[in-house]
Parts: C-alpha cells; sequence; structure tokens
C-alpha cells in the first residue's frame, strides 16, 4: 500500500504530483455556524438522512402489517428477529433482554445505513467516519448500561461493590476494583466509539486512494506502466469495496453487541 502511494507521489503529471487524501476529505463544511469549526457538514447531512429513512421505513411498515407479509414487511420482521434473537435474547438474556430490543435495534440499523452509505454512488462517505457520530451512540450505550447498573445494584455502592468478584484476596481485591473502574468507566466506551471510527475512517481512506489513485494514474501516468497501474489500481478498489461492505456490516454487528454485552453486565447480580 505504501509503495502504491509513494509511486502516485512521485509520478509526474500536470497537478504536480498525486496529492493524497486529507482533512478535506472528511471535514465538508456546507453551511457554517459561526466559525469553521461549527457547520452543517456532509456527514450530518448524511446522519439525519439515514434516521430520517430508517425512521420512516419502519413507522409507515408497522402502519401496514398484515398476515401475509410484503417485502418491506419481510425485511423489517427479519432485522427486527435477528437483533432480537441473536443479540438481544442471547446475550441479555430471555428475562431481560425485552425492554432494550428498541434501543439495539435502532443501533444496528443506523450504525449499519450510515456505514454502506460510504458505497453508496453519489454519497460515497460512510457517516460513521466522523468520531461525533460514534462519540453520540457510545455515550448513549454508556448512559443507559450504567443507569441500569445502579438501579440492579441499588444505588452507587452496590455498584461499586459488584466489580469485585466475591473470593478474591484481600491483597488483590483494590487491584481488581482499579482495574474493574477503568474497564466500565473509561476503556468500554472509548474503545467502543474509536473500534467504530478507526473501521469506517480507514475503510474510506483506503477506497479514496485507489479510486483516485487509479484515476490519476490514467490520466496523467507517463507510459503504459503507469496507466497499467492506474487500470490494476481501479480493479483492486473494486475488490476493496466488496470487502469494505463486509466490514461495514460486522462493525454494525459489533458495535451492537457489544452494546448488549455491556447491558448483560449491568442486569445481572455481578459484573
Amino acid at each position: 500500500m505504501s509503495l502504491f502511494v509513494s509511486v502516485l507521489a512521485s509520478s509526474g503529471g500536470e497537478g504536480g504530483g498525486f496529492e493524497t487524501p486529507g482533512k478535506s476529505a472528511f471535514w465538508q463544511p456546507l453551511i457554517t455556524l459561526g466559525s469553521d469549526n461549527f457547520a452543517i457538514t456532509r456527514s450530518s447531512l448524511v446522519f439525519l438522512a439515514t434516521a430520517g429513512i430508517i425512521g420512516w421505513f419502519f413507522v409507515t411498515t408497522a402502519g401496514r402489517l398484515s398476515l401475509v407479509p410484503s417485502k418491506r414487511q419481510f425485511y423489517a420482521e427479519q432485522a427486527y428477529d435477528f437483533v432480537r434473537n441473536s443479540i438481544g435474547r442471547d446475550v441479555i438474556g430471555a428475562k431481560d433482554f425485552k425492554p432494550f430490543i428498541p434501543l439495539l435495534l435502532t443501533l444496528f440499523t443506523l450504525i449499519l445505513f450510515n456505514n454502506v452509505t460510504g458505497i453508496i454512488p453519489m454519497v460515497n462517505f460512510p457517516g460513521s467516519s466522523r468520531i461525533a457520530f460514534p462519540i453520540v451512540l457510545t455515550l448513549v450505550v454508556y448512559v443507559v448500561y450504567n443507569v441500569v447498573a445502579l438501579k440492579r445494584k441499588h444505588g452507587v455502592i452496590g455498584y461499586f461493590k459488584a466489580m469485585v468478584p466475591p473470593g478474591i484476596p484481600p491483597g488483590i481485591n483494590v487491584l481488581v476494583f482499579i482495574i474493574e473502574v477503568a474497564t466500565y468507566l473509561v476503556i468500554r466506551p472509548l474503545t467502543l466509539a474509536l473500534r467504530l471510527f478507526g473501521n469506517m475512517l480507514a475503510g474510506h481512506l483506503l477506497l479514496m486512494v485507489f479510486f483516485l489513485g487509479g484515476e490519476y494514474l490514467l490520466l496523467h501516468g507517463d507510459g503504459l506502466g503507469m496507466k497499467g497501474a492506474g487500470l490494476v489500481a481501479f480493479t483492486g478498489g473494486v475488490a476493496m469495496t466488496f470487502f469494505e461492505l463486509l466490514i461495514e456490516v460486522l462493525q454494525a454487528f459489533i458495535f451492537t453487541m457489544l452494546a448488549a454485552v455491556y447491558i448483560a453486565d449491568a442486569v445481572s447480580e455481578h459484573h
């Protein structure tokens, strides 16, 4: 990959060389709100559009349920059944999972569609590649599993006491307590947000390098070797698009699954 970028950067052409994707590929303000740091951006529009489409789809489908399902009802039921049975019930447990299904279904569908926008023609931008989007969803999960844990553990004291499993020797329980507090209050939300953000950021950059680099080599490359490399880059970009689709689906599943795992810990008697 680094060799391919080096070839692009060193190749001659009318633009003075290939310019690798940078900040401008992700920060695309459409309407500034007082300063350059606050704006309505392309990513915010992608997020709002996907949220609106998903909300419209489920609301209108729920209002037209029938014994013989239509295609829309079939897809809605498949999404619901997958989240309900494969994530909610299997992870949280048959006793406690039902109140959390709306949250898990919203997380899965919203993240999935925001990820897939990265390979949709004319959009080509994953909303999850902006760190603000994963942070907001992580904060929602963070608040939910901590509030549930506080209620199930009978307050703050019970919540923190449950972080140390019974039977731990006195010389080790303090260390275990510190590790558990850091895990539940810092490490879990941090990794949950960064995992989704990092994968979408890297995937978007990878596709941009392949497709923009291939275009540059085809149009400005000197000789058949450079133009052949451009054709190979385009072919690699198509292959990477299918791979990126797999990653986008997996990341939506992983984020929702981990959210269910954290909630399952919160509703259990011990962490």
